[in-house]
């Protein structure tokens, strides 16, 4: 082709470009490497060399002219997007309406709630990870192999010794593993058993809290517990210790909560005992604290595990714990602040 008919269809073709992946397309095709432009000047060299300088500057004169259109070209469809989405993205502030506002999960708001609760204590929140080791989910927390305990909790296991961890206590384990008492830490998080009904989940969360130091009694765990229920359920509400057995606590005892519905009189909430169980705690087992390298004859604590979806079905009176994952706007935005 000769350099009059590239200009001509090079002003056809940058006319109908619309977009600025067809003008880049447009360049490659006449100025990039094997662009018509490029062929032209390789061209040269089977001209008589005295008509060699006369049309390379007309090569040049034309490349520099589609270098200028390319750029105005460029400009002007930046410029048509730009005023394209002003046009398409723009906002009525006018409007009288405002789109939903989202909000935290109940669930959610619960673990915040007792996490500040904690920090306020002197308690360090920590995270652990969901997929665990047997030895820290079980073993490091007095759970041997053929321990009964085990058959209580259905686990999900991923090998022989790699599992979903069924409590967040395995972060307590190596906690003490690394850092030598005084500990005062709280661990959330989600936990997973095989289990499913109105009041049990696969996925559930629990906040498990911990104390490590001299001289710490029951009335320690007992003290920080009633200030726990206080803050979330009332100043009235008063709190019960059961003897239970956990193989990680010794004593253990289940801990129950005079019930918010009926202040403790009795109701369909709490089946007429005016009590509700929600919780189990105890001190440390020396075999534990011994386990994690603790000389137990030093140091003892207590621990206790809050089940944060419990807390949440009784404060908020919510009959199935399902309903926390099902994501019902109606059911959320209830819990709207």
């Amino acid at each position: 082709m000769t350099i009059t008919e590239i200009e001509k269809d090079f002003e056809r073709d940058i006319a109908l470009c619309a977009t600025l992946p067809e003008l880049q397309e447009l360049r490659v095709k006449y100025l990039g490497k094997s662009g018509q432009l490029t062929v032209l000047l390789k061209s040269i060299k089977d001209l008589p060399p005295e008509e060699r300088p006369t049309f390379g500057a007309k090569v040049n004169e034309l490349r520099n002219n589609m270098e200028r259109r390319f750029v105005a070209r460029t400009d002007a469809l930046k410029q048509d997007e730009l005023a394209r989405r002003l046009q398409e993205e723009r906002v009525d502030i006018s409007l009288t309406s405002c789109p939903e506002r989202g909000a935290l999960h109940p669930v959610t708001q619960i673990e915040n709630e007792i996490c500040d609760l904690l920090i306020a204590l002197g308690f360090e929140v920590l995270s652990g990870p969901e997929i665990e080791t047997d030895y820290y989910n079980f073993q490091a927390l007095n759970i041997p192999d053929d321990h009964p305990a085990r058959d209580m909790q259905d686990t999900f296991y991923i090998t022989d010794s790699i599992l979903l961890r069924t409590q967040t206590s395995a972060m307590q384990a190596r906690v003490m593993e690394k850092r030598k008492p005084p500990l005062k830490i709280v661990c959330p998080g989600k936990v997973f058993r095989s289990d499913s009904d109105a009041s049990h989940s696969p996925v559930f969360h629990q906040i498990e809290g911990l104390v490590v130091d001299k001289n710490i009694t029951l009335c320690d765990l007992k003290g920080t517990l009633e200030y726990i229920a206080a803050h979330l359920f009332g100043e009235q509400t008063k709190v019960r210790f059961r003897p239970s057995f956990f193989p990680f606590t010794e004593p253990s005892v289940e801990v129950d909560l005079t019930c918010c519905n009926c202040g403790g009189k009795g109701c369909s909430l709490c089946k007429g005992t005016g009590w509700i169980e929600v919780l189990g705690a105890g001190m440390v087992n020396p075999y534990v604290l011994e386990n994690c390298g603790i000389d137990s004859s030093k140091y003892n604590g207590y621990a206790f595990g809050i089940g944060m979806d419990r807390v949440a079905m009784i404060k908020y009176g919510i009959p199935d714990i399902r309903l926390f994952f099902e994501n019902d706007k109606r059911f959320l935005k209830q819990f709207a602040k």
